[in-house]
């Protein structure tokens, strides 16, 4: 009998080991190993949204958004908030608190939790539905627990230890440390004090409680409001729990990488912008921002707690409400269909988060494919080395046709800038001084013009024929590129990286005719300078290393001829690229190789076709709208409409 007692003492010993062994396991899981993607109720309900209406919006996500990973649905700000006469955003003195000065759900809203359960049956019915559960809060205390002065829960002892009075609300307050968006309702706490640490400590208990699995808190980041020590504390109020949240911060208004650096290691979502609207003048600001946290290093960043992500805000798609308005979704989306496609992708391309912001019970078709597209889903999730690429921002060379080119505008003057006294200028129709480009390089009107010499024989300094370069003597002269696109003529010049004008390569040398075309004979294009708003293009790998991915951006108001070489491309992620023979690189990527190159004998490529050293032949896809492009042999290009994008994913093979 005893052995029995002996064996049955040992299997409950070894059932409660793995039991801790596996909760143990559960607080130590990675979280946001992708960026994370749901529904946010703020864009379409601001801080209005019901139970019925939060659990409508939820249920579409897990009928239509769950397989394609959409898991998160998220209760935006001030849902303890009182909607009533007078109440406001921006209004004190209709928040519900607990004893313990706590936030709790307004019944008025959230029937479900007039039984003191909180939140609690809200998430349990998310979760009935395969999803998670997101709450927004505010930082540090409201000033409705400031004014009732309510005790704060696990905090021992007075705060000067001469009396036996527990820590009060107004103990842990620190005056002047208001939020700068909401100035009436909340205020910093002293995370230092044992008060202050007990009170948040009691804040994210609760919320663990309630079975929350996501957490966007407010008001920490960004210049004006950034509150580190309040960050660490909450981040390790988190830990505490023993519950997998993800934590999220915002509003990030004028965020910059430094900062970024200081948090990625304890949260994995960071808000890098302030609020984004379906205004393009919001969208715009972005690609700045995005670049400059990829630049950084900071996409995707490990930690403790899984991966951070720099997040460029919810999606402002469909049926939407407006900022702090007082009213649910009563209208569409202001962006045209080309800006929510160019949203879409920088989302996807910059590995930002994806929260969809609007009133999922009134979805249409076109924004459905726009969130659901596959391709850019891929990119969000699994991409690496996303990056921008190159920037031609406000001004760049343009190369086409030279029929194209009416009216003629170049001319050669003489010229301070020039070593043999004369540079080519190019007369635009708002002439300016200056244009200028990100890096702080001057894209003048005039660039400097080196004659072309043969042997130790010059040609006269007004000769026709020369290479262009910077002014002022900087490095860098104008090459044709001529890029072979299948069905296109799309075309780019550009300051080539080598020093000056030394190598005198074909493409580098400009012919100035009498009616002022600058034309390079090698290719059969011209020259022109383009004033644009700006285009980018971004670029990314699949991590199976044969596949890459180039989006372009186009920022201007007008379509745009846009073009990136294969090669350039390819490089950025594979530097070491050998030559190889053309006729290998179409061998391993189409069995029919020998009938294709047939093909191309009967009918050969058009005038102006450059050869890359490295031959990379690829195929391309539209990630759009799927179609399959076929191969690409130097580059991949796109007419790009005004304020829109365009993308696509090149299978190159032996690389």
């Amino acid at each position: 009998m005893s052995r029995f007692k002996s064996a049955a003492v040992s299997f409950v010993t070894f059932f409660f080991l793995i039991l801790c062994k596996a909760e143990g396991a559960a607080a130590h899981v990675k979280l946001a190993e992708t960026p994370p993607r749901g529904w946010n109720s703020y864009n379409s309900f601001s801080w209005i949204v019901s139970e019925a209406e939060f659990l409508d919006n939820a249920k579409f996500v897990s009928q239509n958004l769950l397989k394609f990973g959409y898991e998160y649905v998220v209760v935006d700000f001030l849902w303890y908030r009182k909607f009533e006469l007078g109440a406001s955003v921006w209004s004190a003195g209709h928040d519900v608190i607990d004893e313990w000065g706590r936030p709790i759900p307004d019944p008025g809203r959230w029937p479900s939790s007039r039984d003191g359960s909180g939140l609690a049956r809200v998430a349990e019915q998310v979760h009935a539905m395969g999803l998670k559960f997101g709450i927004h809060v505010m930082r540090g205390i409201s000033s409705a627990a400031v004014e009732a002065n309510t005790p704060i829960l696990g905090a021992k002892g007075s705060p000067h230890n001469t009396s036996r009075r527990p820590w009060l609300a107004a103990d842990i307050a620190v005056p002047g440390t208001a939020c700068r968006w909401m100035s009436c309702c909340f205020m910093g706490v002293d995370a230092t004090s044992e008060g202050g640490r007990a009170f948040v400590k009691s804040l994210y208990d609760q919320y663990a409680s309630w079975s929350v699995d996501f957490i966007k808190h407010d008001c920490v980041f960004g210049v004006e409001d950034f509150r580190l020590s309040e960050i660490e504390l909450v981040a390790n109020s988190i830990a505490e729990t023993g519950r997998p949240i993800v934590y999220s911060l915002s509003p990030g208004v004028q965020a910059f990488p430094d900062m970024g650096r200081e948090v990625s290691s304890l949260v994995n979502m960071y808000r890098v912008t302030g609020d984004d609207w379906d205004l393009w003048s919001d969208l715009k600001t972005h690609f700045d921002v995005a670049r400059d946290f990829a630049a950084a290093g900071l996409i995707g960043a490990t930690n403790a707690r899984g991966r951070s992500w720099a997040d460029l805000d919810m999606l402002p798609l469909g049926w939407l409400t407006d900022p702090g308005a007082p009213v649910g979704p009563h209208r569409w989306c202001n962006l045209t269909p080309a800006e929510q496609r160019t949203q879409v992708s920088l989302w996807a391309i910059a590995k930002s988060p994806l929260m969809y912001g609007g009133d999922l019970r009134a979805m249409d078709s076109a924004t459905l494919s726009l969130i659901t597209n596959t391709r850019m889903l891929e990119i969000n999730a699994h991409s690496v080395g996303n990056h921008e690429l190159l920037s031609r921002s406000p001004s760049h060379f343009g190369l086409s046709e030279c029929k194209n080119t009416s009216p003629r505008r170049w001319s050669l003057r003489p010229g301070p800038h020039s070593k043999h006294g004369y540079e080519v200028c190019w007369t635009s129709e708002a002439p300016s001084k200056k244009m200028w480009r990100r890096g702080g390089d001057p894209l003048l009107e005039c660039f400097k013009w080196t004659p072309f010499t043969n042997g130790s024989q010059e040609v006269t300094t007004s000769s026709n024929l020369g290479f262009i370069s910077s002014p002022r003597d900087r490095s860098g002269c104008l090459a044709a590129d001529v890029l072979g696109i299948p069905n296109s003529d799309v075309q780019q010049a550009r300051m080539s990286e080598s020093a000056g004008c030394s190598r005198g390569e074909p493409n580098q040398l400009w012919r100035l005719t009498l009616d002022g075309e600058l034309r390079n004979d090698y290719t059969g294009f011209c020259a022109s300078v383009a004033d644009t708003a700006g285009e980018r293009i971004w670029v990314a790998r699949h991590p199976s290393d044969k596949v890459f991915y180039v989006v372009f951006f186009n920022l201007d108001a007008k379509e745009a001829q846009m073009s990136v070489g294969i090669d350039t491309v390819v490089r950025r992620f594979v530097p070491s690229l050998k030559s190889r023979t053309v006729f290998s690189r179409f061998h391993e990527i189409f069995p029919d190789a020998w009938s294709y190159l047939a093909q191309m004998w009967r009918n050969p490529p058009r005038r102006g076709v450059v050869a890359e050293n490295t031959y990379l032949v690829c195929k391309a896809v539209d990630l759009w709208d799927g179609r399959d492009l076929d191969v690409v042999e130097k580059s991949i290009g796109a007419i790009v409409e005004a304020h829109g994008a365009a993308a696509f994913a090149l299978t190159c093979a032996g690389l």
